[in-house]
C-alpha cells in the first residue's frame, strides 16, 4: 500500500486551514477597483433623449420609440444586454447624460424584466408634415449651447417663448389649412418644410 507523500499531506492540511482566496461577496460588500465599469447610470435632468447613446450601442441595449400620437419618445435600456462598454458615457452629448457607475455592478435577477428601465421625453414634431424634429429638451440644449446664434432659427424662438411662457401655445400657433404658407414659418415645423416655404414665398 503506497502511502501519500509528506508533501501532498502538508499542502492538503494547509488548504483545509487557511481562508478563501475569493472574497466573501456577497456576505461582505465588495470594493470595485479604480475605473471600474459597472451600471450606467441615466441622469434624466441632463439627459436630452437625443439617440446618441442607441446609435453608437453595440449590443443593442438601448432602444427608442416614438409616438407621434402622444408627443412621447420612450427611452428603454435593458441591463441584461448591455455589456458595459462605456459608449454610451463618451458619446453623451452633454456629457453628464449617462455615467458607469463604480458601485452598482450586482445585476443578478430571476425576473430580467426588473433590470429594464424606462424614460420619456417629450417631441418636438412638425405642426405641417407630422414629422418628428427632436425632443423639446433636446432644442433647449442645443438653443443654450449656441447662445445668441439660437435666435436666427425660428424653432428655437418658438419653443423658447413657450419655456419662458411669453405667450400661450395656442396664441403663437397658426393653424395650418391648405398647404404651407409663409406665415407658417412662425409654426414649429421640421427643416423640410421649412425650406419649403423659404423656398417658394421668399
Amino acid at each position: 500500500m503506497k502511502y501519500p507523500k509528506i508533501r501532498e499531506l502538508k499542502e492538503a492540511v494547509v488548504s483545509l486551514l487557511s481562508p478563501a482566496y475569493t472574497s466573501s461577496f456577497p456576505k461582505k460588500a465588495h470594493t470595485p477597483f479604480e475605473n471600474f465599469r459597472g451600471k450606467p447610470e441615466v441622469n434624466d435632468k441632463e439627459c436630452v433623449g437625443c439617440e446618441t447613446c442607441s446609435h453608437v450601442c453595440p449590443s443593442k441595449a438601448i432602444t427608442i420609440v416614438d409616438n407621434r400620437e402622444t408627443g412621447i419618445r420612450e427611452i428603454t435600456r435593458d441591463f441584461g444586454k448591455c455589456i458595459f462598454c462605456g459608449m454610451c458615457q463618451e458619446h453623451c452629448i452633454t456629457g453628464k447624460g449617462v455615467i458607469l457607475s463604480d458601485k452598482i455592478f450586482d445585476l443578478a435577477v430571476f425576473d430580467r424584466t426588473k433590470i429594464v428601465e424606462k424614460q420619456e421625453k417629450d417631441l418636438v414634431v412638425c405642426k405641417h408634415c407630422s414629422a418628428i424634429i427632436t425632443t423639446a429638451d433636446h432644442i433647449q440644449y442645443l438653443h443654450k449651447k449656441l447662445g445668441p446664434k439660437a435666435y436666427a432659427s425660428i424653432l428655437n424662438l418658438n419653443l423658447l417663448h413657450e419655456k419662458l411662457e411669453l405667450a400661450p401655445r395656442e396664441e403663437t400657433d397658426v393653424e395650418i389649412k391648405d398647404g404651407l404658407k409663409r406665415k407658417d414659418m412662425f409654426n414649429i415645423i421640421c427643416p423640410n418644410c421649412m425650406r419649403s416655404v423659404l423656398i417658394e414665398y421668399i
